[in-house]
Formats: structure tokens, sequence, C-alpha cells
């Protein structure tokens, strides 16, 4: 049977876009790349997750182990190939990518080519969203984010330092219905994850997420937003140590009214639980 030509001009209408997951979505909170889709769909794009992605490479990267680094590039760079853009819901993976994947392949002509290639096209969520034309919240109410709630919000290092990411995702915000965004102190200032820094260093590591803790409570707010899983995860689980009931998210949960699920380090429930 012959495929409808109307189908098949309507498929290809919408521009592609790649979506790099993440391993830290992909494993311990795929509520953000769901998100990303929803994000990403509303913005007028047919969205693509290539199977043989990975990890972008950055624990092997930090820990000096750059044979392995290397390769995982090129599985990262193979994946995506054909893709424009290609879009993550962290600027630390996504700096990564753009500012550390061509370097590794400097004495390689050919694999540096498409590393570059892959760079040049490689951004973070917010601020892709946040140069686009359209209005993704335009089309209906059901579309309009809604999050009743004060909010403050942590700038990460990679997607700061590397990306220049700072405004894009706090004007995405201000589009939030019920949200109000109050700036902690030194929200530039790292929240002591850094990766395997953590690992390395924990007893500094734990200062300064207590430090950024103690930062966002003097807000008021009740949630604490972020880019980065990573750091999300992090100040998360201190503050639950530390008996904060403040909530955390992800800015993609609540930009795409995804926020009816646990917040990132909260205790879940099965059913059947003692309570």
């Amino acid at each position: 049977m012959a495929p409808d030509p109307d189908s098949a001009s309507a498929a290809t209408s919408r521009p592609r876009v790649g979506l790099f997951v993440t391993c830290l979505v992909d494993l311990h909170r795929p509520n953000v790349g769901f998100a990303a889709i929803r994000l990403l769909e509303r913005a007028g794009y047919e969205v693509v997750v290539p199977d043989a992605q990975t990890c972008c490479g950055q624990p092997a990267f930090n820990s000096g182990d750059i044979r392995s680094t290397e390769a995982i590039a090129r599985t990262v760079i193979e994946a995506f190939e054909g893709l424009d853009p290609v879009v993550a819901p962290s600027g630390s993976c996504a700096g990564m990518i753009s500012a550390h994947f061509p370097e590794l392949f400097e004495d390689d002509e050919p694999w540096r080519t498409r590393a570059k290639a892959l760079a040049a096209r490689t951004v973070e969520l917010t601020s892709f969203l946040a140069g686009q034309e359209r209005d993704i919240g335009a089309t209906g109410a059901d579309r309009v984010a809604h999050y009743p709630g004060v909010a403050t919000y942590h700038d990460a290092c990679s997607g700061l330092r590397e990306l220049e990411i700072r405004s894009q995702p706090r004007d995405l915000l201000e589009e939030v219905e019920g949200l109000e965004l109050r700036e902690m102190e030194d929200t530039e200032v790292c929240c002591g994850f850094g990766g395997t820094f953590c690992v390395k260093y924990p007893d500094i590591s734990e200062r300064m997420v207590s430090d950024k803790a103690a930062l966002a409570k003097q807000t008021g707010a009740d949630t604490l937003l972020g880019g980065d899983l990573g750091c999300l995860l992090n100040i998360a689980g201190r503050m639950h140590r530390l008996g904060e009931p403040m909530k955390v998210y992800h800015v993609a949960e609540v930009l795409a009214d995804m926020c009816d699920v646990a917040p990132i380090g909260a205790a879940v429930r099965n059913e059947g639980d003692e309570r």
C-alpha cells in the first residue's frame, strides 16, 4: 500500500532534534528526559533519541582516562551524526561535548572534524528553548505550565562557565503561572558535586553543599531548581540528611508541568509498603 502523501508530509514537516539523555537522567530521573521531550515537541520538533548513545565521557575525562574518553566520544559522535541540533538537559554534558570533544582528537584530523561538527550543533536544553521564536505555551491552556510555589535557582558550574547559561532558565520560568523566583546569595558558587570531586574530596564537598543548602533556605523558598541533575541530586541528598523540607526539581520538570512525581531525593513509597 502506498503511503498517504498527507501523512508523510506532516511527518516530514517538523524539524528533527536529537536528544542526548545523559546517564544520570537515564538511571536516576527519567522524568527529566520525558519532560525534555514534551518541551521540544511543544516547540514544534520531532525528537529523536538514538539507542546507541552512551555517557558523554566526563567521569573518565576528569579522572585522566583519555583513552576511554576517546572511545566514548566516538560512540556519541557516531550516534548523533545527521542530527542537528543535539539538545541535552544538562549544561555539564553539553559542555563536555561542546568544549572538550574536539580537543580529544588533536592528532586525528578526521575524528577532530567530526567532533567539532557535533560540538557546534550541541546545545543545552534551556538555552535552546530560550532561543526559539516559537511560544511553547501559545497553543492552549493545557500547554501553560503551573507551579504554585516559591523557588530559588542554582547555577551549575559547567553550564554557567562553559556555556554562559544564566538568564535563559530564568526567562523561561517567568512564563510559569503561580511561580515566584527568589535569588539566593552566591547562586553561582559550586554546590560541591563536581562529578568525581565529591568522591575524591568528600569533606570539602560536604561543607560546600551544606553552605549551598543554607543559602537556599535563607530565601524562604519551598523549592530549589536547577539544570544539572548531578548538582540537584547532591543538594537534595544533603537537604534530606539535614531534615530540610525543601523540594528539588529539574527546571525541565517545572517548565513541562511534570512535577506530579516525588521531588528529587525524596523517598518513594511503593504500593504495599508499611506506613
